[in-house]
């Protein structure tokens, strides 16, 4: 059987073709750096606080998200700063409103924070976030944020699990 002049072409340009797979790699690169946008633009709105699987943290409507400060974690056992263990609270504590190991901790950090500052005339703010377990007694609450006002940070902030709230309707928030 005889091949037309079309069969015959067609026959040979799906030779010289076969196997050889096409990638369009220009729109490959914009995807992808379409991709890597969206990721930088919205990678700015995280905050994360320290997971402190030890921890229950109260709960809260609050709708301000936090900033980066100096993170304090207080449970029954310990008080972290930064991670670190500064204080063991299974020992009596001393006698005071305020904590000297942690007063002395924190002030080690003020004076760290205060000779990274780029303006001298720029004021050392002292922001600090207290991670502290929904169980503690609030005097030893109150103690950790009194040391904290007298070691150069008077800005406080209480970290805690968002609530979600249910409006009449039913539906959460």
């Amino acid at each position: 059987m005889k091949m037309s002049r079309r069969a015959k072409r067609m026959d040979r340009h799906h030779r010289r073709n076969k196997g050889h797979a096409v990638l369009n790699l220009v729109s490959l690169m914009d995807i992808f750096t379409i991709l890597v946008f969206f990721l930088l633009v919205n990678s700015g709105e995280v905050q994360v606080l320290p997971n402190a699987k030890a921890l229950s943290l109260p709960e809260s409507v609050a709708t301000l998200k936090p900033k980066e400060t100096l993170v304090v974690m207080v449970n029954h056992n310990e008080i972290l700063v930064q991670g670190y263990r500064v204080m063991d609270l299974s020992r009596p504590l001393p006698r005071g409103t305020t904590l000297p190991a942690l007063k002395s901790e924190l002030q080690r950090h003020a004076e760290r924070s205060k000779s990274k500052v780029s303006n001298p005339e720029e004021p050392f703010k002292g922001k600090i976030t207290i991670m502290g377990e929904k169980s503690i007694p609030y005097t030893l609450l109150k103690r950790v944020m009194a040391t904290c006002a007298e070691s150069d940070y008077p800005h406080v902030s209480l970290a805690v699990l968002r609530k979600n709230e249910k409006p009449e309707g039913g539906q959460p928030l």
